[in-house]
């Protein structure tokens, strides 16, 4: 695909041809951007080609800057290949087996995504702040035996090294790619040199590149899975979205037409790259189109305004809790700021405090989207000219959505609020062997297919949709999912637990935050503390409850089941649980 390289004003880029027309009597809403088409191009090649194809044309350009160590497009698709031949001669990969990636933001976790895809795999994305249990889980689901993985996160894997589950790991040590000189303040976690390996799965990553093996011809295209990321359900047990590298090139594709993306951006990627938001923002969609990506392996805010000013930064796809820290800094102040053009984000309510405080600020604009894992992150999208604060946008380019009774399926009317069910290229195609989780979440209507989001909508009178409430069982704390059924499932791991329910309430940093209702057992009273830190060892930070009631008893229905809509009503309402 050709994309425009005119590093002049960031206006809208020039928009790719559609392949398919729109319906003659669908018209467009008034606020759509001007020259964003409709429909996109069917995507036709893997995401490595797209990764070759920019190499091809920017060699020399800085694909990625880690602490002021630029790695350029040349040696990203060289160390990929590195890699994507020793995945497939020293550890057996073969086209479309599924390999693990365990990594904070680091250029080796990067490239080890272009050279799963260069092997014709399938990358299965972990997220650093899961347990042994949780990742265990996903390895057992996905069936991934091959792993690339950092130093400092090694002991998450070491169970399934010993048990023989895992049969090769690569592992990564963030000091390798520590090659420049830097006056920022490296963390020690990233200066810490290359740890002994133990085991004899284990390879350096070194090692892997030294060898320098050459990989069988690529033979990926559009239609092949790419990458299995997993999201969890109101089960508790964790889903694989079946993404292909067509349904991550059409989210992108969308995106940097409705932004005016181009290829002389600079992007800030600090969401992390094993997060969708981070996934596309961050990795997929710069190198689609030829930019640099700015990047730390996990939030600095102060290291983050260094970068913005000394790199031109222009772009930065941010959560609204990163953002609520990072301007309550005073050292965000003048035009150090000054190169920024685009901030957007989802995944949580952005607060009209910090908006306006942005606006009123610096003249930036919080650009609100909506997305999901499951849609490959941007799905609707604010129109740059002419935004509404508070809302999710409208559906972009190729999307289609709509609003229904979630209990007849029928059409609400204008004005009522609905579930937001939606159809496009960038919908995932199922989940991974779970065909009783797509039976729930898809439904066919007027001959298509549509996945139900569980979020519940109303359209205003222009089009744009904005989020009312939820209808999954969902908390979102600094914009990852926490499902309230999975924490008590691990509660219930407690010695003095007898019941519990779990409820979000709202944070002014997080957003959310996860909020415990515990019933001892007779006889057991856990210190408050005790009882958070107990929460804290077992599972990941995030998802563990930042507060807890210790209650006599829970409300249930006639058949015996915790009423937790109740109890979050009055946790909305301020009422004790």
């Amino acid at each position: 695909m050709d994309w425009p390289t005119d590093a002049a004003a960031h206006g809208p880029a020039p928009a790719p041809a559609p392949t398919t027309a729109a319906p003659a009597d669908e018209r467009l809403p008034a606020a759509w951007p001007p020259g964003v088409p409709r429909e996109i191009p069917a995507p036709v090649d893997s995401l490595w080609s797209l990764l070759a194809a920019s190499a091809a044309r920017w060699p020399d350009k800085p694909a990625l800057v880690f602490y002021d160590a630029p790695l350029r497009y040349a040696a990203l698709v060289r160390e990929a290949e590195a890699l994507a031949g020793w995945l497939q001669q020293d550890a057996g990969v073969q086209r479309g087996d599924r390999v693990l990636l365990l990594s904070q933001n680091c250029p080796q976790l990067v490239v080890a995504n272009y050279a799963v895809f260069r092997a014709d795999a399938v990358v299965v994305p972990v997220n650093a702040m899961w347990t042994a249990a949780e990742v265990a889980d996903v390895v057992a689901d996905s069936g991934a035996a091959v792993a690339v993985v950092a130093q400092e996160l090694l002991p998450v894997l070491r169970p399934l090294l010993d048990a023989g589950t895992l049969r090769h790991a690569v592992v990564i040590c963030y000091a390798d790619a520590l090659t420049a000189q830097t006056p920022l303040a490296i963390p020690p976690f990233v200066a810490a040199p290359r740890a002994p390996l133990d085991h004899p799965a284990l390879v350096a990553w070194p090692a892997v590149q030294a060898a320098a093996r050459r990989p069988a011809p690529h033979r990926a295209t559009a239609g092949d899975l790419c990458v299995l990321p997993y999201t969890s359900g109101t089960t508790g047990r964790p889903k694989g979205c079946r993404h292909t590298h067509g349904t991550v090139q059409s989210a992108n594709v969308a995106a940097v037409a409705w932004r005016g993306l181009r290829d002389s951006e600079v992007f800030l990627g600090l969401a992390p790259i094993f997060h969708m938001l981070g996934m596309q923002n961050g990795m997929h969609l710069p190198l689609m189109i030829g930019a640099t990506v700015v990047m730390l392996p996990r939030w600095d805010r102060d290291a983050a305004l260094d970068l913005i000013e000394r790199y031109g930064v222009s772009c930065w796809a941010a959560p609204p809790a990163m953002l609520l820290d990072f301007f309550s800094n005073p050292a965000v102040a003048g035009r150090r700021l000054a190169s920024l053009h685009l901030v957007h984000g989802g995944s949580a309510p952005m607060p009209d405090a910090l908006a306006q405080r942005m606006k009123d600020g610096w003249g930036l604009d919080y650009n609100e989207g909506y997305g999901m894992t499951e849609t490959a992150s941007f799905l609707h999208g604010n129109p740059r000219h002419r935004a509404k604060r508070g809302t999710l946008g409208l559906p972009g380019p190729g999307v289609r959505s709509r609003l229904i009774d979630p209990a007849s399926g029928a059409d609400v009317p204008p004005g009522e609020v609905g579930e937001i069910v939606t159809r496009g290229p960038q919908v995932m195609l199922g989940y991974w062997r779970r065909p009783d989780a797509d039976r729930e979440s898809f439904v066919e209507r007027d001959g298509h297919r549509w996945l139900r989001t569980g979020d519940l909508a109303v359209v205003d009178a222009d089009g744009y949709y904005v989020m009312r409430d939820r209808l999954k069982r969902m908390i979102t704390v600094s914009g990852y999912k926490v499902w309230p059924a999975e924490v008590e499932n691990l509660l219930y791991g407690h010695p003095a637990v007898h019941e519990a329910c779990v409820v979000g309430v709202g944070d002014e940093r997080s957003g959310e935050a996860v909020r415990a209702l515990v019933v001892c057992k007779p006889g057991a009273a856990p210190a408050e503390a005790d009882f958070l830190a107990w929460c804290r060892a077992h599972m990941a930070v995030y998802k563990a409850p930042r507060s807890v009631r210790f209650v006599d008893a829970l409300p249930k229905s006639n058949t015996g089941k915790i009423l937790w809509r109740e109890l979050q009503e009055r946790e909305n309402r301020g009422q004790p649980g």
